[in-house]
């Protein structure tokens, strides 16, 4: 085995801790902490057409290569595949492979497979060893990292899951040079998230750096993963189940949402891209409550508007969107207690906090003056 010259980033849970491998070709050369981990058990890979298209023969390969037994399942690509529909033909899938309790499964994907197949993993045979292989930014920075898996309802995003940590997640930056420049714009939404919730230097370095980890420069690419990575791995350590701190990773997510759910899931707007448009809403909010310094709100919209950032609704699509529309859907947000809408708010770059005392009917005429600023051209 050849020298391994990955970042290894660890989540620190106890007994149930793993690593974060961050490097190149991790798809087609096999690690030691792999090896480890797989030895010759059999192994249930779950992935999508495009990402099977791509790489799934050499990751197969590899695989083979250090002793493991391989099937796969190959789902359709998109969003829509987030449904109890396909959580069913892959449940029935793995089942029909017999694969056991002492075999594993590997979500080789963006969020969508990872999400579906952790959910798999934890559900069937009730609990099945996983491991996470995010193949987009988005999925490398966010939702292979700390356990949250789930599936999409005509209710909203990620309303039926489980908290359920896979046993090693490896992110191959090699494989994003297969993106499409707007799946990296979005995974890079969920980069810059991470500055403005805990890391205001981080935010700086992605101001000034962003264009080059947009671009794929390998080593900007690479501390932007790592340290993402670590953000949120030390807050998943610090509160796994979202009972407090990690409820701040949702920053632009309660907002986002509610314009994705609008959006259908039908591909005219991607999660990142949501995500980007709500941080700013969840700026633009803070500022008219006066947390937020104009200043403060002026870094955040120039830095979004200079990368070329998602910034608008209309954007994509949805120029019908309207505060009762964006009130209904924030009102599944699973993070709400009783009528209280949970939002993440800021009080500075890098000072992002939880609030339930914005009521709805406080909240609406702020969501008004921002769709209307959208409507007029402002943003």
């Amino acid at each position: 085995m050849k020298e391994e010259t990955h970042l290894t980033v660890r989540v620190g849970l106890g007994t149930r801790s793993y690593d974060i491998l961050v490097g190149d070709a991790l798809v087609a050369q096999p690690t030691r902490a792999l090896t480890q981990l797989i030895g010759g058990r059999r192994c249930a890979v779950g992935t999508d057409r495009t990402v099977a298209e791509l790489h799934l023969p050499r990751f197969e390969a590899m695989l083979k290569s250090i002793g493991a037994r391989v099937s796969s399942i190959v789902l359709p690509a998109g969003e829509a595949t987030k449904s109890f529909g396909h959580l069913e033909t892959l449940c029935g899938d793995i089942l029909d492979l017999k694969i056991t309790r002492n075999d594993i499964l590997i979500a080789f994907g963006g969020g969508v497979i990872g999400d579906l197949t952790g959910f798999a993993a934890a559900i069937t045979r009730r609990g099945i060893d996983f491991i996470q292989v995010p193949t987009t930014l988005l999925a490398q920075v966010d939702s292979s990292v700390g356990g949250k898996t789930a599936i999409n309802v005509p209710q909203g995003k990620n309303l039926i899951g489980a908290f359920y940590q896979p046993k090693l997640v490896m992110a191959d930056t090699a494989v994003l040079a297969s993106l499409p420049d707007r799946e990296r714009m979005a995974g890079f939404a969920e980069v810059i998230k991470y500055g403005l919730i805990c890391d205001a230097q981080f935010f700086d370095w992605l101001s000034s750096n962003g264009a080059d980890v947009l671009a794929g420069e390998p080593g900007a690419l690479r501390h932007a993963i790592a340290r993402s990575c670590q953000i949120k791995a030390d807050v998943v350590a610090a509160d796994e189940r979202e009972t407090g701190q990690r409820a701040l990773l949702n920053l632009g997510h309660t907002f986002g949402h509610a314009i994705e759910a609008h959006g259908g899931y039908d591909g005219r707007i991607l999660h990142g891209e949501a995500v980007s448009i709500g941080m700013i809403m969840a700026h633009q909010v803070s500022h008219a409550l006066g947390l937020l310094a104009s200043n403060e709100l002026d870094r955040v919209l120039d830095t979004f508007a200079k990368l070329g950032m998602p910034r608008r609704p209309g954007r994509f699509g949805l120029d019908d969107l309207t505060p009762d529309i964006m009130l209904q859907h924030m009102a599944q947000d699973k993070k709400n207690i009783d009528d209280r809408i949970t939002l993440i708010l800021s009080r500075g770059i890098g000072k992002a906090f939880l609030t339930r005392d914005v009521t709805a009917s406080a909240l609406r005429p702020l969501l008004e003056k921002l769709l209307a600023a959208e409507t007029a051209g402002a943003l």
